[in-house]
């Protein structure tokens, strides 16, 4: 049977400290449920009495069936008795079933921050843990900054861990708070501790700042902690925390350890991932290891042809494990095995080897003036069913217009409106609509939506989610100001299917066009107007 390490998330405090995160009560609850329905042992909700967002998560939290809800904060204060500390009474008068108690490790903070005596340090660590076990019956020590210390005064930093450990700590979390020990170390100082306190009672909280959070979390299991903490995406402070969505398959399936986490579990990682970037709305890291949207894409030919022969040659596990899928990139860099997996993807068959090269000529050509299909993947489909003919022209485009007006309201308010005209050839009329938008593109969207609802009443329920734009670098034949623009276009409909498109043009406004037609086009197509 494989050795139990148990999984405890960070992700509502630790998360909650990154630039630009904000979480919302609403946030953290479907959070918490979402990990608890992952499989994870404990969740921390945040600190009680610190802000009130953690405190309203606290008076009504989540019921969760799997973990075990943390409340996180501070030993007791110098001078005062667990019983009668004002900051630990809204964690024990919490919900919470476990607390997480964080308190000085080492002793440069005790001696400059504190500035009280060593053994008044560790008698505060010891009577705060005993009196949480009391009240709560799980209790663990956060030993803040522990490598640093066990670096500067090893005595010290141990005698604060084994006084929580006596006082009846469940876990002894070794924090890496600077996040600036390397792997090696980590491992080395891990025994080391194991020789006082069982291996089975410990943890490790390591910080991002050296790229070493992963590394140093799975260090820490080899030297022997059993339970690892860190958040999704790897959100945190400054650099971030230790990323779950990393450091629990590498656990499972290259490690070998049990977390409690079940197959099924494991393969709702990319899901979860994607899920906390929604309610952040924020893209995705396409990058991210196992859970990105490019940890199993393929762009290079020759590396495809060994994919198609056996996937092991260059993914490390199945995409499919962790809820992610593999991705044939079709670029300029394509051969004929990149195409070819591509359109398997769309169930695409073509048995003709002209047409074959064709298409992928056609592909390359189109890259060569800035389209880029790796994240298009509607655009490249509509590409190859048009070269089979299944794609039928639904309108043609006679002229459009676009205009912007900056002016001063009557109301002495300075206002910039958009305006688009526009002549489409649909259902054989030639139909005109002018209509206003929240800039030059929605304004664009907006007036061919309504010349083509008439004939297409489809296109009434799709609508943008995301637009980007990207000038490009200029060719040899080009001077900088005759660059090409590329937008992507990302649009979804009420039934939450969610596609992208791209226009290439040296004019931003004709480069939207272009990608909203296929965007129109892609979901006629889908939904079976021929």
């Amino acid at each position: 049977m494989s050795e139990r390490v148990y999984l405890f998330d960070t992700t509502l405090r630790d998360g909650a400290q990154t630039t630009g995160v904000d979480f919302s009560v609403a946030d953290k609850v479907a959070i918490a449920e979402a990990l608890d329905e992952l499989g994870v042992d404990y969740v921390e909700g945040g600190w009680p009495g610190a802000n009130p967002t953690d405190d309203s998560f606290f008076l009504a939290p989540p019921k969760l069936k799997n973990a075990s809800l943390v409340a996180f904060g501070m030993t007791r204060r110098p001078g005062r008795s667990a019983e009668n500390d004002p900051g630990l009474a809204p964690l024990l008068n919490s919900q919470a079933s476990a607390i997480c108690l964080v308190g000085k490790a080492w002793d440069f903070h005790v001696d400059v921050a504190l500035e009280i005596p060593h053994e008044e340090n560790i008698a505060m660590i010891r009577d705060s843990i005993a009196y949480a076990k009391e009240r709560k019956g799980e209790a663990m020590y956060d030993a803040e900054h522990f490598f640093d210390g066990y670096k500067s005064n090893p005595d010290f930093t141990l005698a604060c861990a084994k006084a929580a450990y006596e006082a009846g700590a469940r876990w002894i979390v070794l924090c890496d708070t600077n996040g600036g020990t390397l792997p090696d170390e980590v491992e080395r100082i891990v025994r080391e501790v194991t020789e006082h306190i069982p291996g089975t009672h410990l943890g490790i909280h390591a910080h991002n700042d050296t790229e070493n959070a992963v590394a140093n979390t799975l260090a820490a299991v080899r030297g022997g902690v059993r339970q690892v903490q860190g958040t999704i995406n790897g959100l945190g402070e400054r650099c971030g925390n230790a990323n779950m969505m990393s450091v629990i398959p590498s656990l499972m399936l290259k490690m070998g350890f049990d977390t409690g986490m079940t197959d099924e579990g494991l393969a709702q990682l990319t899901h979860i991932s994607r899920m906390l970037d929604e309610r952040l709305n924020r893209n995705s890291n396409r990058h991210q290891a196992y859970v990105g949207a490019s940890a199993f894409a393929h762009k290079g030919g020759l590396h495809v042809s060994a994919v198609a022969k056996d996937p092991k040659t260059y993914e490390h596990i199945e995409p499919e494990l962790v809820g992610n899928q593999r991705h044939i990139v079709v670029s300029d860099q394509a051969g004929r095995s990149n195409l070819l997996a591509r359109l398997k993807e769309f169930d695409i068959v073509i048995e003709d080897e002209s047409k074959i090269r064709l298409l992928l000529d056609k592909v390359k050509e189109k890259e060569f003036e800035g389209y880029a299909y790796d994240g298009a993947e509607a655009s490249f489909e509509l590409l190859a069913r048009k070269a089979l003919g299944e794609v039928p022209d639904y309108f043609r485009l006679s002229r459009f217009r676009v205009m912007d007006d900056r002016r001063w309201s009557a109301r002495h308010e300075l206002v910039t409106e958009s305006e688009a005209t526009v002549t489409v050839n649909v259902g054989g009329q030639e139909v005109m609509r002018v209509a206003m938008g929240n800039g030059p593109v929605n304004a664009l969207d907006v007036a061919l939506r309504q010349a083509l609802v008439e004939c297409y009443p489809n296109l009434e329920d799709m609508h943008l989610v995301d637009y980007k734009v990207r000038i490009m670098p200029p060719r040899a034949d080009t001077t900088g100001t005759d660059a090409v623009t590329r937008v992507v276009i990302e649009s979804s409909d009420s039934e939450g299917h969610r596609w992208s498109t791209v226009g290439v043009s040296a004019n931003i406004i004709d480069a939207s066009y272009v990608a909203l037609r296929d965007a129109y086009a892609y979901k006629l197509y889908r939904e079976g107007v021929r």
